[in-house]
């Protein structure tokens, strides 16, 4: 249940540092980069039902899905920006573009849920009800919090229609000016 609740921290980090970049940078996410965000926070699914309904094989299969549909969307977006001279979309991290980081972030998870299914000890209590803890309580609605904070600031961004691809202004909130 531990390592659950510190890959939901894990996930809560990586939506914290998109959100701030967006925030303090004034840097808008590209319809990618929200496909990716999307991912993130559908990697926290598995990790939330084993805290909820106890480790199961399939619980670490839809994260595992999740985060190599994510892994796919991060390297398209890679690729756009492979030609020389393309600076890539957005500003860099300790010199890689977030959506690299977000294909090194996929890697990791799908690594990890693989080396996670090895272990088969954890699915011989499938029907002991385990209490749950306020460290993985608090991983769960931090999760939670921060995916409903980044769909808001999606609706703002793009409005109820197709998001643009290079966003520059909030869509919703160009109206008020």
């Amino acid at each position: 249940m531990t390592l659950n609740a510190l890959g939901l921290y894990g996930v809560a980090l990586v939506l914290l540092v998109a959100f701030a970049a967006q925030l303090l940078l004034h840097e808008l996410p590209c319809p990618l980069c929200l496909l990716q965000r999307i991912q993130f926070a559908m990697l926290a699914v598995g990790p939330i039902l084993n805290i909820r309904f106890g480790a199961r094989p399939s619980h670490y299969a839809v994260s595992l899905l999740t985060a190599v549909a994510g892994a796919a969307f991060a390297a398209r977006q890679m690729l756009l920006h492979v030609m020389p001279g393309d600076p890539g979309y957005g500003s860099a991290l300790l010199g890689y573009h977030y959506y690299t980081w977000a294909f090194i972030g996929f890697a990791v998870a799908i690594v990890a849920l693989a080396a996670m299914l090895l272990f088969d000890e954890q699915f011989r209590e499938l029907d002991k009800p385990q209490a749950i803890g306020a460290f993985a309580r608090m991983a769960v609605w931090l999760v939670l919090a921060l995916t409903g904070l980044n769909v808001i600031s999606t609706l703002l961004e793009c409005g109820v229609g197709a998001c643009p691809d290079n966003p520059i202004v909030y869509e919703l909130l160009k109206s008020l000016r």
